[in-house]
């Protein structure tokens, strides 16, 4: 029997659930699109809250199974989809890579851009999940350094999150554009699937502020 594959994203345009949404347009997954207005606090309220307690975006829906936290829906989608070739299978050898570079931007990078971001010091060395800022970014930069993609030469879901992140924290400022960076952030934005999802979000904000008005 044919598997439903159908996929349902909670998404709100220009925030993690974007990456997401890139993501799936890579998979050429089929797709409904159920847009939380964050502007106008969707998210906070109960019918979302029965999705996402937290009040966060993404969450996806796959049948009766109802996943959240970036890096689930990221390792869920790919494996889904695997004619996709975006994730590693268990007896590929960059699986283990794989599981890493996606775990590693949870677990260290996004804690350490957070302090960053509010000029706090980390916590002490004994309870910290990352360690120190310029040692998880050299990190990345010496992995970049690798190959065009964070696998090297193969391009995976891991590389939607990167980008995606990269994208928003360069532009912040939050991380330095250096070379490594710049020239994977070029690579991404010829991504036909970045620029469907680009064409999503303009009519989505532009819908959204018409509400507004």
């Amino acid at each position: 029997m044919p598997v439903d594959r159908n996929i349902t994203l909670y998404h709100s345009p220009n925030s993690r659930s974007s990456g997401v949404l890139t993501l799936l347009k890579e998979l050429d997954a089929p797709l409904e699109l159920r847009v939380v207005n964050m502007k106008a606090g969707e998210q906070r309220q109960a019918a979302y809250l029965a999705i996402n307690p937290m009040g966060k975006v993404p969450a996806i829906k796959h049948g009766r199974a109802i996943i959240t936290e970036q890096v689930a829906i990221y390792l869920y989608l790919a494996d889904l989809f695997p004619e996709a070739g975006l994730a590693p299978v268990l007896t590929d050898p960059l699986r283990g890579p794989y599981l890493r570079w996606l775990v590693f931007y949870a677990a260290s990078f996004e804690p350490a851009i957070v302090d960053r971001a509010l000029k706090r010091d980390p916590a002490p060395a004994t309870m910290c999940p990352y360690g120190d800022y310029d040692t998880v970014l050299k990190t990345l930069v010496d992995q970049l350094a690798k190959g065009p993609y964070m696998l090297g030469e193969r391009f995976s879901a891991a590389d939607v999150l990167w980008a995606t992140a990269l994208t928003w924290v360069t532009t912040w400022k939050l991380v330095p554009e250096r070379p490594e960076i710049s020239a994977y952030l070029h690579r991404w934005s010829k991504r036909p699937a970045l620029t469907k999802v680009k064409a999503i979000e303009a009519d989505l904000v532009a819908a959204q502020s018409q509400m507004v008005s």
